[in-house]
């Protein structure tokens, strides 16, 4: 690979908000991107605004305001909720650019000096109730191949295949659901077929496509390719064609092209101009596109004929990913599963699903599922209760019970060196195939390993008799900890910045490197919060509940309800006298121990500050470990009568919520003892 590799993601369309169906695909590239750059590569990261077409035009124009402005408002929008969710760009720029305009004129220059443009009548639907013609995607119908229903005009989603508008079985128009006529409109148009040769030489280069998706375009060429219309009716708000009155250039010309002025923009900003030159025209890069797979034939056969007549660097490698379901099925608005990125960030971090996007997302084009209970079990099971887990328990551990050194070495230290080093390996090859599934994989085993090596030497137990070698052990786990945060970075990266500073660290992971440097050594452990929080499938059901659309007719007589919460059923009414009976403490856990005979129970000795500790029993110990709970502040309920147990006296209860019995934390501030009120 290239040491120079510039990355695009598909433009996001300036006619509506950012959904975690987009997100799919810039949170895999963002990953791509960051991944590539840990290896030393020049990674750059280009995207855009696709900001022309009839859509942009009419919603423009009901909004009452100028398309410019309307697509400006989108703009802002998503490039807010990118950043939100990590999502870093070099470029973010827009097709409506003088810098696009340029371009597009130039690529257009060149397919007229190669002989590549005709002009001849072009017979398309018109909706004569809105008096227009109407683009592809303006009219749906039933699709010819394989008789799925509301498909657009130019592809099927279901089984992928291209057409004419005409083709479409029972066609209508999406402005005002009526059936279009047949009109007559000059029109402009690529010949494909004359460069056909070109095309088939680049398709038959290995390593351009997945070998299913190589498969797809195959059939299209073996097909034959059609001529390629680049012209659209006005009024349509795009690029006028120079020399041809009331025409524009189709939408999906100068939406590809926006990935040059992107690049044109970003290293204009460097102040470095000569770097277009060099990736473009002269091909001194590795050129990425990720997409989704249903725009394919735009990217394997529009998209490189137009770089060929132009004489520009053609894809190296087009990544074609799969779509999103929820629950199984295809995201919608009536059952809330169309989540927009902003009512996600209301309910949850964006730590979580970067994680579990990362986490399911292998190297094929295969759609993938967001399932509220496989959500929080993959965040909690991999994320919570072992990378983060690690980390936290390990650096409290020597924080509270040593002195907050690292050992100055442990034993087969070389080994493990040798063993986290042909991992790492793996991981940086599965990155680079975009098998980030199995890169997430690599690491949570790691740390799965330092966990268990924690759990197996009981460094609790050890540090009591012999806190050298419980030092050595945790030292140990703590540097196997810090190379899965390394490999996980991509992934996690403010995650991965927290959990350096926990672990003693400056800034976050640079290089894939630092997983093998084993260099926690003789030194001091940082400090930090709580690194992830657990969460519940409700969390998700919750989302999901709040995206469902507001019921049209009790919004116009009566204010809607908010949504019944996910809750247990509320127990039958107390007085106020009857709870102010109830005496809670705020308590400090100065020592937590598993119990044997008992795989729930944990045996904690907390200080309430009465000048004693008490003892209580807690149904805690699949949750939580022992080293995790010490030196937490815990809410206890203080006057409950001892309870007499086979393994010794409770003195009290802890309080917790939920079914993962997440302990509830009456904050730093609050001194022990204290009463809550």
């Amino acid at each position: 690979m290239s040491d120079v590799v510039l990355v695009t993601a598909a433009l996001p369309y300036a006619n509506g908000s950012i959904h975690l169906g987009h997100l799919v695909e810039y949170i895999m590239t963002d990953i791509y991107v960051r991944a590539l750059r840990m290896t030393g590569k020049e990674a750059i990261f280009i995207c855009a605004d696709d900001t022309h077409g009839t859509p942009i035009e009419l919603n423009a124009r009901k909004a009452g305001v100028a398309p410019e402005e309307f697509v400006a408002r989108f703009a802002k929008e998503h490039l807010e909720d990118f950043t939100a969710f990590g999502i870093a760009f070099d470029s973010f720029h827009s097709t409506n650019s003088e810098e696009n305009r340029r371009w597009v004129h130039e690529i257009f220059d060149a397919l007229k000096a190669k002989n590549l443009i005709e002009k001849r009548p072009l017979e398309q639907f018109y909706d004569e109730q809105a008096q227009q013609f109407l683009p592809d995607r303006f009219v749906k119908g039933t699709c010819p191949f394989c008789g799925t229903s509301e498909q657009f005009g130019d592809v099927c989603e279901a089984c992928g295949k291209t057409y004419d508008p005409s083709d479409l079985k029972e066609p209508y128009s999406v402005l005002t659901n009526t059936k279009p006529v047949r009109r007559t409109s000059e029109h402009l148009f690529v010949n494909l077929q004359t460069l056909e040769h070109e095309l088939r030489a680049w398709f038959e280069e290995e390593g351009h496509l997945q070998p299913a998706i190589r498969n797809f375009v195959r059939g299209w060429l073996e097909a034959g390719l059609k001529d390629w219309c680049i012209s659209r009716d006005t009024p349509y708000f795009g690029f006028p064609i120079p020399g041809e009155p009331g025409k524009y250039f189709y939408v999906w010309v100068d939406a590809p092209i926006g990935y040059i002025s992107s690049t044109e923009a970003w290293a204009k900003s460097r102040g470095t101009p000569h770097r277009l030159t060099e990736l473009w025209r002269e091909g001194k890069m590795k050129l990425v596109h990720v997409i989704g797979k249903d725009i394919v034939y735009f990217h394997t056969l529009f998209w490189p004929a137009l770089l060929a007549s132009a004489n520009l660097k053609k894809p190296d490698y087009v990544h074609v990913h799969g779509f999103l379901t929820v629950e199984g099925k295809k995201m919608s608005k009536t059952r809330g599963t169309f989540v927009q990125a902003r009512t996600y960030l209301e309910h949850l971090d964006p730590l979580y699903l970067r994680w579990f996007y990362a986490s399911r997302l292998g190297s094929s084009a295969d759609d993938i599922d967001l399932s509220a209970e496989e959500f929080a079990n993959i965040v909690n099971a991999e994320l919570v209760n072992n990378v983060a887990n690690l980390v936290s328990r390990g650096a409290k551990f020597l924080a509270n019970k040593i002195d907050g050194k690292y050992a100055s070495d442990f034993a087969d230290l070389r080994s493990y060196q040798a063993e986290i080093q042909r991992m790492v390996e793996e991981a940086i090859i599965c990155y680079e195939k975009f098998d980030q599934a199995g890169a997430m994989s690599l690491a949570t085993k790691i740390a799965t390993r330092g966990n268990r090596i924690f759990q197996e030497n009981e460094p609790w137990k050890l540090v009591k008799k012999d806190p050298e070698a419980a030092r050595k052990i945790v030292t140990l786990c703590l540097n196997l900890a810090r190379a899965a945060v390394v490999l996980v970075a991509p992934a996690a990266p403010d995650f991965a910045q927290r959990a350096y500073k926990m672990l003693g660290l400056q800034g976050g992971p640079q290089r894939f490197a630092e997983a093998v440097a084993f260099d926690l050594l003789d030194t001091k452990v940082g400090d930090g919060d709580i690194l992830a929080q657990r969460i519940s499938k409700e969390h998700l059901e919750r989302i999901f509940e709040a995206s469902k659309p507001v019921n049209p007719e009790a919004k116009s007589t009566t204010a809607v309800s908010a949504p019944a919460p996910i809750i247990e059923p509320i127990e039958d009414e107390i007085t106020i006298d009857t709870f102010s009976q109830i005496d809670l403490r705020v308590g400090l856990v100065v020592d937590a121990q598993s119990i044997p005979e008992a795989k729930k129970l944990l045996k904690l000795s907390i200080d309430l500050g009465e000048g004693r500790l008490r003892t209580i029993f807690a149904g805690l110990a699949q949750i939580y470990n022992p080293d995790e709970l010490t030196g937490k502040k815990v809410v206890v309920v203080a006057n409950l009568k001892p309870r007499k147990m086979r393994f010794g006296v409770s003195e009290g209860m802890v309080l917790a919520a939920g079914k993962q019995a997440s302990i509830i934390d009456p904050g730093a501030e609050t001194e022990i003892g204290s009463r809550i009120s």
